[in-house]
Order: structure tokens, then C-alpha cells, then sequence
């Protein structure tokens, strides 16, 4: 069965429900994440004003997870996001991330394929493999980030501290961490 290229319409009411004009229904914040994690594409209206409100949504269903104890996010990641915020670098986080998880995605089945071919079908053992991608993920990364900076030069310019450099190193370790977790989600889910 196919399934339909136009997203799925929610509408969030004043009284804070959810209403799926696909099935008629109302739904969750839980039902919306296990629609995502089926790769079902919405998008969610304020019924009242019709703005757009998909992103706080998105936003409050990783807020739920989060506060569930399935801690996903690093602390230090997360004082990093909010660190940017206000920061002239802030107009490149959303789209480095993007394609951070974008590519991290579509090498996860690769990964997971080369950690069972060299140690069976629990593949825990195989992290050197995954470091090893994920290395190489990261160096793709950096050289992506670096077409933004000024002049599209790799190299620190004469107002890029040390601090800042180390800010972005440490911003590619916790991408990397995250990594890490979202492999491990992965792989415990497929278990179930």
C-alpha cells in the first residue's frame, strides 16, 4: 500500500488536543512520535490562528521523551544548542544538524550491517568499527561547516578565539556522542 506524499494535517484546539483530520480522531503527543517513528509525515495547525505550530510540537514530543528518563540528549549538548542561541553562528546550527542526522541516518543501516558481519548479531563489540564511521562522518561535517565560515576557509580567521574553536570541537564530540545513543536506541529497538 502506498503511502500519500502530502503530510497529514493535525489540528492543536485551545483545550490543547490534537485532532488528526486524516483518521478523524484525536491523538497523543505519543501518538504523533510513533507516527514520526513510522516515517508518517504531519504537520500540526493551531486550530484558531492556522499558524504553523509543527516545531514547538516536535519540539514538546522530544521534551516528553526526554522527561521519560530516555535521556537521548547530553547535557553538555544541550547548553551547547542554547549557548548559539543569539549567537552569529545561529543560522548554521539548524542546517548543520540537519544534515549531521540526515547522513548519520542514512549510514545507520551500514553500520549496523558492518558490526553484525564482524561480531555476530549483537555487534556491542564492533564500537571501533562505528568510532571509525563516525570519525569519518565528522571529518565530512567539518569540511561542510567550513564552507560557511568567511572567505570559505577551513583556517581560524583574526576574530575566531581558541575558545570558539574549541566550542565547535566540542560540539563535534557531543554530535558524536549523540550518535552513539541514537545507534544504541536503534539497535534496542530492533530487539523488541
Amino acid at each position: 500500500m502506498a503511502k500519500s506524499t502530502d503530510p497529514v494535517t493535525i489540528k492543536k484546539y485551545a483545550n490543547r488536543r490534537l485532532y488528526n483530520t486524516g483518521t478523524s480522531t484525536y491523538v497523543t503527543l505519543e501518538d504523533l512520535a510513533l507516527m514520526v517513528k513510522n516515517g508518517e509525515d504531519f504537520v500540526v495547525y493551531d486550530a484558531k490562528t492556522s499558524d504553523d505550530i509543527t516545531h514547538s510540537v516536535l519540539t514538546q514530543i522530544i521534551f516528553e521523551q526526554e522527561g521519560k528518563g530516555q535521556n537521548l540528549l547530553p547535557i553538555n549538548f544541550l547548553r551547547q544548542i542554547i549557548r548559539f542561541y543569539g549567537d552569529s553562528m545561529q543560522m548554521l546550527v539548524p542546517r548543520y544538524l540537519d544534515m549531521s542526522i540526515e547522513n548519520f541516518s542514512k549510514e545507520q543501516g551500514n553500520m549496523r550491517e558492518q558490526l553484525t558481519k564482524t561480531f555476530g548479531a549483537g555487534g556491542f563489540g564492533g564500537f571501533g568499527v562505528m568510532e571509525e564511521q563516525v570519525r569519518r562522518n565528522m571529518e565530512i561535517f567539518d569540511r561542510t561547516f567550513k564552507m560557511f565560515l568567511p572567505n570559505g576557509r577551513g583556517e581560524e580567521t583574526s576574530t575566531e578565539t581558541p575558545a570558539k574553536t574549541d566550542d565547535f570541537d566540542e560540539l563535534k564530540r557531543q554530535v558524536a556522542e549523540m550518535q552513539k545513543r541514537l545507534d544504541k536506541l536503534g539497535d534496542s529497538s530492533k530487539k523488541d
